[in-house]
């Protein structure tokens, strides 16, 4: 009888077992929401830690800047994990499709995000992944440098190659677009503010042994 109902215990506890192992699974899969102070770096990295390890080490991986990653991601979805494009409508009532497959941090649309894949041989990366979104967008940036000629220091340019796509960039697509040169002036400039605040805080994360000196 001990044994009979020693299985009925745990019969009875199995579903609530199942529902802490599932609240535990999605709690641990969930979004990083957006930071609360996004236009200040050293606020952004003190909030994410482990954001700053993530920006080092596509930074020394690919050469390009932290400063630079980090102002192109700004841009791109203001650090939101699920940024989308914007709905148009239809019949001016309905919402209608969305202008491309552009998601995550980076916004990459579905065709680039396969090549990066492929060229990494990581299939697993995602675009709502903070440490793989870095990746992709030193991977862009060196292709840039090598496809377009861009030193890995000029976010203007970079950005310009990056909205464009390399095709575009060396066609000198942008130049018919000043909405998009403004855009390309603003990521600059943004770039030099996080390069400011950086040089400010950024002992702060070294000293938590993260990450060795890398000067640019």
């Amino acid at each position: 009888m001990a044994k009979v109902r020693r299985r009925k215990d745990l019969y009875r506890f199995a579903p609530i077992s199942f529902a802490c192992f599932v609240l535990i699974l999605f709690h641990g899969c969930a979004t990083i929401p957006q930071p609360k102070h996004i236009y200040n770096i050293c606020e952004v990295f003190r909030e994410n830690p482990k954001w700053y390890k993530s920006a080092h080490g596509s930074s020394r991986r690919w050469g390009i800047p932290i400063p630079v990653l980090m102002a192109i991601i700004h841009q791109e979805s203001k650090f939101r994990a699920d940024a989308r494009p914007p709905r148009g409508s239809c019949l001016w009532i309905f919402p209608g499709p969305r202008p491309s497959s552009a998601y995550g941090y980076t916004q990459a649309g579905n065709e680039t995000w396969e090549e990066y894949r492929k060229s990494r041989g990581n299939t697993g990366a995602d675009r709502d992944d903070f440490e793989d979104s870095l990746d992709f967008i030193g991977w862009y940036c060196h292709l840039s440098y090598l496809r377009c000629r861009i030193s890995k220091k000029d976010p203007y340019h970079l950005y310009l190659a990056y909205h464009e796509g390399h095709g575009g960039f060396n066609r000198k697509s942008y130049r018919k677009k000043a909405w998009l040169l403004q855009v390309a002036r603003k990521v600059e400039g943004r770039a030099r503010t996080y390069k400011g605040q950086l040089a400010s805080c950024e002992r702060e994360f070294q000293r938590r042994g993260c990450c060795f000196l890398w000067p640019f």
